[in-house]
């Protein structure tokens, strides 16, 4: 048996053009032979201790997370910003792959690669080929566990629900599986994502909200008018018929967006409410002011007729 037989095709091509050292040998590879394939412009290259990529130049990200799993060992998974980027998840950045592995394993942690030694392995792993990845709710509480600023914590997480990439119960059921310690602002966040939040800018304004000790208002809930779809606003006072969105340049940057922000806001003052625009940098700012405003609508506001309200799920 040879790497160009079927059995040495079908396993390149499962693992992406990857091998680990074993893996060639036990498919009829001589050191001599490998060693000849790994000199200098030779047709393969190391990627790892005892891992390689049996092509030139340079590897792809699937490429990296193949030798992060053959360097691991077989019983590892890909988690933390590399899972999630896998899942689909857009605005986050793995600069390793991280990789858990069994307790007793004990590999270091080699250049693009940290190893993640756990007695709680995942029970569930999702393939792509023959890279394993742990389930996006594992990937979210391990890329968050012991990280200390709320704003990073709320982008990952209220990013991952908004963008359906994992739902709130299955984050939640994540904190008491796994240690205690460095979970602080994960749990802060999960019960702002629980109340509707969505977005690490909706995170400080109900931070600043009740801090002030104004009225809670729902956030991403959904507003019908007579049984019609309104609109989901970032936050609502139902008792004062106020809205506060959030108006990040990120998703009104274009003339199509303005255009589609203007005939929302149109339409939810033609329902009878009060609508406030403020920008994420404004929140942060500008809290003062920020506050003042909405303070003076709620204490002028009334509830709008016809409008009903369904909290975000």
């Amino acid at each position: 048996m040879t790497l160009d037989d079927r059995a040495g095709r079908r396993l390149l091509e499962r693992q992406r053009g990857v091998i680990s050292r074993s893996q060639a040998l036990d498919l009829g590879l001589t050191d001599s032979g490998l060693r000849h394939r790994l000199q200098p412009g030779g047709r393969w290259q190391v990627l790892l201790p005892g891992v390689y990529l049996t092509v030139t130049g340079q590897p792809t990200v699937l490429q990296q997370h193949m030798a992060a799993l053959l360097y691991s060992g077989p019983a590892s998974a890909i988690t933390g910003p590399a899972a999630l980027l896998s899942w689909g998840m857009t605005g986050i950045r793995a600069r390793y792959v991280d990789v858990l592995v069994p307790a007793r394993c004990e590999r270091v942690s080699p250049q693009f690669v940290r190893v993640h030694r756990t007695r709680r392995m995942p029970a569930q792993i999702a393939y792509d080929r023959a890279i394993g990845y742990v389930l996006a709710a594992r990937a979210v509480a391990d890329t968050v566990r012991g990280l200390t600023d709320l704003g990073a914590v709320r982008a990952v997480v209220a990013g991952a629900v908004q963008q359906r990439i994992t739902r709130v119960e299955l984050l939640a059921a994540e904190v008491p599986a796994g240690p205690v310690s460095g979970t602080a602002a994960f749990r802060a966040v999960l019960a702002e994502v629980a109340a509707g939040i969505r977005s690490a800018p909706e995170g400080d304004l109900r931070r600043l909200i009740i801090t002030a000790g104004l009225p809670v208002p729902l956030f991403n809930c959904t507003l019908r008018l007579n049984g019609a779809f309104l609109a989901t606003p970032d936050a609502y006072w139902p008792q004062h018929g106020v809205v506060v969105e959030v108006d990040s340049w990120q998703w009104h940057s274009g003339p199509d967006a303005w255009a589609q922000t203007l005939a929302r806001h149109n339409r939810l003052e033609a329902a009878g409410l009060r609508v406030l625009h403020f920008s994420p940098r404004q929140i942060r700012t500008e809290p003062a002011n920020v506050l003042n405003q909405i303070a003076a609508a709620l204490a002028h506001g009334r509830p709008a007729p016809g409008i009903a309200a369904q909290a975000a799920a």
